[in-house]
């Protein structure tokens, strides 16, 4: 009983240990990064700015908002989600047969490797450089913002999804095997039916994400709102930049509403 006690006691204090020692990286990592800050300031009217924006938010240029010109919000942002929809769907295809090259239950190991550090490797590369170097090639336009937007999600959509392989059930597997099915008959008959809920409720949620990196992308020339969104902001028109950015929180919040509800029923069957 004693030794029980003492062995309770020596564990309470290697978890205050632990704490104590957690705590203090956590302050000393906040004190080297507060460091590298030299100076916050307020730029010569900045304040008048600030004012400015706030003001044309809460007055948004309504015939910028309601019109249905190509100029308009409401076109804009369907161009927006037309961008955001063909790059998420393109990079579905192609992530859908490399995810399973990245799978240790499909493939061998080697090719694993081989196919994980090539998806390690496009998910390094930020979306603004695929950004600039897209319009490099096709010119800028919503075609650029497309490739940018595909490239980014095949990154995230492989990872996800052969991560989702990795951890299905195996005795589906084993009975395919068993039954002397080859590794495209067991990707058709006992992968894909397991996981097929987990990876339309993925590519939504990657698609929630990709509306909002084709409204950045806009402001390099990749096509959408972001462009005139950024014209507005440099021309000091704060009116037509409010209205861009209501059109946007209401778009972004409709979209964010419709996806997690059909990602729940698809998570609930």
């Amino acid at each position: 009983m004693v030794d029980k006690i003492n062995q309770m006691y020596e564990t309470k204090d290697t978890q205050r240990w632990q704490a104590l020692a957690w705590t203090l990286l956590v302050a000393g990592l906040v004190i080297w990064s507060a460091s590298t800050i030299n100076e916050v300031g307020i730029a010569k009217r900045g304040i008048t700015f600030a004012l400015s924006i706030i003001k044309g938010i809460v007055n948004p240029d309504r015939e910028l908002l309601f019109n249905m010109t190509k100029q308009s919000v409401p076109y804009l942002l369907l161009e927006t989600m037309a961008i955001a929809f063909l790059g998420t769907l393109v990079g579905a295809v192609f992530s859908f047969p490399l995810s399973f090259l990245a799978s240790s239950k499909v493939v061998p190991v080697p090719v694993v490797v081989i196919t994980r550090f090539l998806v390690m490797a496009i998910r390094t590369i930020p979306a603004f450089v695929y950004g600039l170097m897209f319009i490099r090639v096709t010119g800028p336009g919503p075609f650029a913002g497309v490739m940018t937007i595909s490239v980014t999600s095949i990154g995230m959509l492989t990872k996800l999804f052969s991560e989702a392989i990795d951890d299905m059930d195996k005795s589906i597997l084993e009975a395919l095997d068993a039954a002397g099915c080859n590794t495209f008959e067991k990707i058709r008959c006992g992968i894909i039916p397991q996981l097929w809920s987990s990876l339309i409720s993925t590519i939504i949620f990657r698609f929630d994400m990709n509306l909002r990196d084709a409204s950045i992308l806009g402001l390099v020339g990749g096509g959408g709102i972001g462009a005139p969104l950024k014209f507005a902001m440099s021309s000091n028109r704060w009116s037509q930049v409010g209205a861009i950015l209501v059109g946007l929180v209401v778009l972004i919040l409709v979209v964010e509403f419709s996806s997690s509800s059909i990602r729940k029923r698809l998570t609930n069957g």
